[in-house]
């Protein structure tokens, strides 16, 4: 539906850059990244201004396997002044060299991410992950304790706290948390799979 719409409103007025984005994002979640990157730069064409776009640019183009020109649009975002969101540009620049293994630049660029916006979820999870890949453990239960802190009942963090507690054997810390994302999110993602992992637990 959101298709039809969206390709009804570009034939209506086809120099709408916000029309031309709502396409090349449907697109993008419609796993067609070629023809969200053609709707995603006339977007910009008609908007230089517009650096939303750029992120969703930068991850269809990486999924179209032209990496380093998704990574140069987050980067082009990121440094962009008028940018309100520079910390999704940094995270999405974190995920991309975290899926290359370079931990410890996907590292810095989530630690950005939460220097710009504490309470981002999102980055304190990637800064976790590449804490987990990196050997440190440790530091990563305690960075998802700090995300918690800076967004309190987060389902997401609950669940991933849960789950590095219970990789590092403090199994009564981390069934208390799995029953609290299960008790906060039981329709949801995190709820459902923080369900499962309390099946595994001794009764």
């Amino acid at each position: 539906m959101a298709l039809r719409e969206f390709e009804a409103a570009v034939d209506k007025d086809k120099k709408n850059p916000y029309f031309r984005k709502g396409l090349g994002v449907t697109y993008l979640r419609l796993n067609q990244p070629g023809k969200a990157v053609e709707e995603l730069r006339e977007a910009l064409k008609l908007n230089p201004y517009y650096v939303d776009v750029r992120h969703d640019l930068g991850t269809a183009l990486i999924l179209l396997g032209k990496r380093e020109e998704g990574k140069q649009e987050f980067m082009i975002a990121f440094n962009d002044p008028t940018n309100p969101t520079p910390e999704i540009a940094a995270a999405n620049l974190g995920r991309a060299h975290f899926e290359e293994r370079n931990y410890v630049q996907a590292l810095s660029w989530y630690r950005t991410a939460v220097g710009r916006n504490k309470g981002f979820a999102e980055a304190h999870l990637g800064i976790a992950d590449c804490l987990t890949a990196l050997g440190r453990p440790d530091e990563a239960i305690a960075q998802l304790e700090i995300g918690l802190q800076e967004v309190p009942d987060n389902p997401a963090l609950m669940l991933a706290l849960g789950e590095a507690l219970y990789r590092a054997g403090r199994l009564s810390e981390a069934r208390e948390r799995l029953e609290a994302t299960a008790s906060k999110d039981p329709g949801g993602p995190s709820g459902h799979r923080a369900a499962q992992l309390l099946q595994a637990f001794p009764k």
